[in-house]
């Protein structure tokens, strides 16, 4: 479960959905990355290691370059703990389902 709240933890702030956002068109480097926002590229380089540390982005070595690229398992992790809950979600629809067509039949038949 901590490596559940680290990935939520990173997903918390706007700044670093916005990179991730990027990266699912493809890899990009620190300046490609910093190039929509107005802020310092230490202060990208900072929200990279929070998203690296929750393993959602990785970085490939290219000569100089070192452009990141989205990770999915992390993801995957996400879905699969808010899946128990959807489960839970269908239920309580499928019940509200049956009230409102109860209603329904009682509003027909006066």
């Amino acid at each position: 479960m901590a490596k559940l709240d680290t990935v939520f933890k990173a997903l918390a702030d706007p700044t670093r959905r916005a990179i991730l956002a990027r990266l699912v068109e493809g890899e990009a480097t620190v300046d490609q990355l910093s190039e929509p926002f107005e802020m310092s590229q230490p202060s990208i380089s900072r929200h990279l290691k929070v998203l690296e540390n929750a393993g959602l982005i990785s970085t490939r070595i290219n000569g100089t370059s070192r452009p990141r690229q989205i990770e999915v398992q992390p993801f995957n992790a996400v879905r699969d703990w808010l899946e128990q809950y959807r489960v839970i979600w269908d239920a309580n629809y499928a019940r509200l389902d049956d009230v409102l067509a109860d209603l329904m039949d009682q509003e027909e038949k006066e």
